[in-house]
């Protein structure tokens, strides 16, 4: 009302003006008044919060597996290391590969409203729903070892680059020729890139001949012994295996041991301490690329206290090259 009272005043002692002049002006005026307003009531001001650090929610694929073990006590120590001598609370959950065990588990933080939740996701993509949500809820979600749709970021080792690694150490052993197998695994993204790499490495040998790439070993000693003996009983002969990761390794190893074959050379990717002393030992056993889970883990705890602090992060997704452990040779980080 006061804008339309000031325009007819200015009307009388002005030269007349078009509506739109005067609506303009009435606008601006008003447009000034609401953000004055709103801004006394904290509309348009997000000032930024200092969220402690009490809980963290972590799900991980499997804990019989080392990697996901120490991936679990590094973020732990860490965590209380940042967190000034405040202890924190870590919720630990294995999902066994299983969606749907782990949306049960997220969901469980959300209810328990941790902080910050770190995973290695089952399903890159339908876990999202659930990492959106808990998002909603204030909690920083932090994806470790494999790609979660919509997490805050991302830490992973460069798994396409410990496959090739992995698998041109393979090949130099066997000369550049000769039947070349690998052992699978689960369908999330760190298997996937692995077998990329691996693939990636050994098609520029065309005497290399991958005869098995679609064998899932589960990511376990019992899936690699199981898929290693079915490969031995389809080929008399093999050179050279890939396994997605140590557990599978081993079980690979301990199934030719029991059947008395010898022929072929194994690499893995995965570095655990337990696969780089065994691979010392006299067996097929060559290689195994190393992941660093205490520096993923790491990077996921401090990125997930910068976020809830407010700070600006501005590498949201981290690649951690790999490093080959082989016989006779001591792997370097330099």
């Amino acid at each position: 009302m006061a804008c339309l009272s000031n325009a007819r005043n200015e009307a009388k002692v002005a030269a007349p003006r078009s509506a739109y002049a005067w609506m303009a002006s009435c606008l601006r005026r008003s447009l000034i008044t609401a953000a004055c307003i709103c801004s006394s009531w904290g509309v348009f001001a997000q000032p930024v919060v200092d969220q402690p650090l009490r809980s963290i929610g972590m799900s991980v694929a499997d804990l019989g597996n080392p990697f996901f073990v120490e991936l679990v006590d590094s973020a732990t120590r860490k965590a209380n290391e940042l967190n000034e001598g405040v202890p924190v609370e870590v919720i630990v959950r294995s999902d066994a590969y299983d969606l749907n065990r782990q949306m049960r588990q997220l969901n469980d933080f959300i209810e328990r409203k941790v902080d910050l939740i770190i995973l290695t996701a089952a399903d890159e993509y339908k876990i999202a729903p659930v990492v959106a949500k808990a998002q909603r809820a204030g909690i920083k979600v932090i994806a470790v070892d494999v790609n979660a749709h919509g997490a805050d970021a991302t830490i992973t080792t460069d798994n396409v680059q410990a496959g090739m690694v992995a698998c041109e150490r393979l090949a130099k052993e066997i000369g550049y020729q000769g039947q070349f197998v690998i052992i699978n695994g689960v369908s999330v993204s760190s298997v996937l890139e692995r077998v990329a790499g691996c693939k990636s490495a050994i098609n520029r040998y065309p005497n290399i001949t991958l005869l098995s790439d679609r064998l899932n070993g589960t990511g376990s000693r019992e899936g690699g012994m199981e898929a290693m003996t079915y490969l031995m009983e389809e080929y008399d002969h093999l050179d050279a295996v890939f396994a997605i990761n140590d557990p599978t390794a081993y079980g690979a190893m301990m199934a030719a041991q029991q059947a008395g074959r010898n022929e072929f050379v194994l690499a893995s990717v995965d570095g655990s301490n337990f696969a780089i002393k065994t691979i010392q030992y006299p067996n097929i056993w060559l290689a195994t690329a190393i992941q660093r889970p205490q520096l993923m883990a790491e990077k996921a705890v401090e990125i997930g206290m910068a976020l809830l602090k407010g700070e600006d992060v501005r590498q949201r997704f981290i690649l951690i090259p790999a490093k080959l452990a082989q016989k006779d040779v001591q792997p370097s980080f330099n």
